[in-house]
């Protein structure tokens, strides 16, 4: 069963442009440093999954692309190296505390942002306009997908 995602990334770390630009427009998502966010990778995300490639933190933060969960889940390498700003000092090679995926790029999309997402009416119930969310990665409801791709998105 496909489900669906939302993931964002600060576009200055890796944007929807990054991505379809990386080899077979793939790229590991590093740097997740949620619990929850993990468990979402770990627990219920599978290859082939939908993504909504959100960009974060940035002038202007709305969907950028669509993509899919390219891979299963592995440690994230950026928790062990000292210089990354996302080393994590009290996690151990075995026994790993952060885990990453890689996903890929399908499309780069207009960008449809969080003051065009909450005037939908179909979309209030979204996951990432909800008051004081700041998870990187939600669960999207299909009956959400399907708005934002097959609607507002082919517009």
């Amino acid at each position: 069963m496909t489900r669906y995602w939302l993931m964002k990334s600060e576009p200055d770390e890796c944007s929807i442009d990054d991505a379809m630009a990386a080899p077979r427009h793939t790229v590991p998502w590093t740097g997740v440093r949620n619990y929850q966010a993990r468990n979402f990778m770990r627990d219920d995300m599978q290859v082939g999954d939908g993504v909504l490639f959100y960009h974060s933190s940035c002038p202007e933060p709305g969907i950028a692309g669509i993509a899919r969960v390219a891979s299963g889940v592995r440690p994230d390498p950026t928790q062990f190296d000292p210089q990354s700003p996302y080393h994590d000092a009290a996690s151990k090679p075995d026994a790993p505390r952060w885990l990453l995926l890689d996903v890929q790029a399908v499309r780069k999309t207009r960008l449809l942002g969080l003051a065009e997402l909450r005037a939908e009416p179909a979309l209030q119930d979204l996951v990432v306009l909800k008051r004081g969310n700041r998870l990187s990665i939600t669960p999207v409801e299909p009956a959400h997908w399907k708005r934002i791709v097959d609607g507002l998105l082919a517009d």
